[in-house]
């Protein structure tokens, strides 16, 4: 696909004989799939690029972990950024903004792959999590669709969200659950999805800190699948020491890709930053940013998600047990955040034995880069068909499918 001839920043030369350049992260999945029609894709490490990588390209693809800034544009002919993500933290929008660089991320496009981990999380640390209260905080893309869920379930939840639009989200929000810090952090469970900002009225970075953690009652269960510096990871650390009655996930870190070996061990499960990284969610986030390139070069969109996923689905037959019991297994058959914290905690032991002369902070990050580069297929809930026993829960039946149909798994026949 060559570019048309039009107003274009001048880095993309409205050349109608001349493909683009693309330079783009080896994690987006399907990337040359998607874009390949538009000129020479190159992939590199998202983590490691640098300014001369992409001297020459037209368009940049990236995913969180490439700091987009004028270090790596100042230069280049790039005139559009797209990030394969939720999150634009890593992008400086000032500099693109002055530059007339455009950009484009993707809002919304991982939600369900994160809420999905809340609830695997939930089956593991908090079993009887429909008897809990649940505190949001950051109620965007996530943490309103985790919102949205709750609710539908008929459960206990607040938000906390002083950035949020109310008026452009009333149609799933109900307004008297929007509530002070401090009242959701006396749920039992609070879900971190708030964006790292660290400027206006309202900043995010260390939003928790050792005065709000104090807040946090017995037996709270405590889960970051935001950014991690969102929490102050050294008053964490202390508060872990202090108190055994606390709970924490993380996925996100301060100091990522370092995890803090002195705070790995006081918490409950860990995972590399993969909460977002179900495969649909991927490839969802890939087609946006391919959608947007369309846009921007005025030309028709002719390839989707849909297309290219596998379709692959599995059975889980004939369960039984309390309604929260089935529940419980239906979550951890169609996504089982155990083997990713597992995994994440042996490789680290390994590594940290085997590092006699390299540092623990170089080959901490190694592995967790590594662990989210060579990520397995994670398939979301809708891939899975939940069947239930007859008489499965005697007279409760429509209700548990209508909850087991809320959290996104496929009823028989459908």
């Amino acid at each position: 696909m060559t570019i048309e001839s039009r107003e274009v920043h001048p880095g993309i030369r409205a050349d109608r004989n001349r493909s683009l350049r693309i330079v783009a992260d080896e994690n987006i999945p399907y990337v040359k799939e998607f874009f390949s029609d538009f000129g020479e894709i190159t992939t590199l490490p998202g983590r490691s690029m640098t300014a001369k990588d992409i001297q020459h390209a037209d368009v940049l693809l990236v995913r969180s972990v490439t700091r987009v800034d004028s270090q790596l544009l100042e230069g280049s002919r790039v005139g559009f950024v797209g990030t394969c993500t939720i999150g634009v933290d890593h992008l400086d929008l000032d500099y693109l903004a002055r530059t007339g660089i455009i950009h484009s991320s993707a809002p919304g496009c991982n939600a369900n792959s994160v809420v999905e981990y809340v609830f695997s999380v939930l089956s593991h640390l908090r079993p009887d999590w429909l008897q809990r209260s649940f505190g949001i905080i950051g109620c965007g893309n996530v943490g309103g669709a985790l919102y949205g869920k709750l609710k539908a379930l008929g459960l206990n939840v607040n938000f906390y969200d002083p950035l949020l639009n109310l008026t452009s989200h009333e149609e799933y929000r109900d307004l008297d659950d929007q509530v002070s810090l401090e009242q959701v952090l006396a749920a039992d469970v609070i879900a971190m999805h708030a964006p790292l900002t660290r400027t206006g009225a309202h900043p995010s970075y260390h939003l928790l800190g050792a005065d709000q953690l104090s807040l946090l009652k017995q037996g709270a269960l405590l889960i970051n699948a935001g950014r991690g510096p969102v929490i102050d990871n050294s008053a964490l650390k202390r508060i872990l020491l202090e108190r055994n009655d606390i709970d924490v996930a993380l996925d996100v870190w301060e100091l990522e890709p370092f995890v803090d070996p002195q705070l790995l061990p006081d918490i409950a499960m860990a995972t590399p930053h993969i909460a977002g990284y179900s495969f649909d969610g991927k490839v969802e986030g890939t087609a946006m940013i391919y959608r947007a390139l369309c846009d921007y070069l005025k030309v028709p969109a002719q390839k989707t998600a849909q297309q290219l996923l596998p379709q692959e689905y599995k059975v889980l037959d004939n369960l039984s047990g309390s309604a929260q019991q089935i529940l419980n297994q239906a979550i951890r058959y169609g996504y089982d955040v155990a083997i990713d914290d597992q995994s994440m905690r042996e490789q680290l032991q390994r590594a940290a034995r085997d590092s006699d002369t390299t540092s623990l902070q170089t080959v901490f990050s190694e592995v967790f880069d590594g662990l989210r580069k060579n990520y397995r297929v994670r398939r979301e809930f809708f891939t899975t068909e939940v069947r239930l026993a007859n008489g499965a829960v005697s007279g409760s039946e429509p209700r548990l499918q209508a909850m087991l149909d809320e959290l996104g798994f496929s009823a028989p026949g459908k």
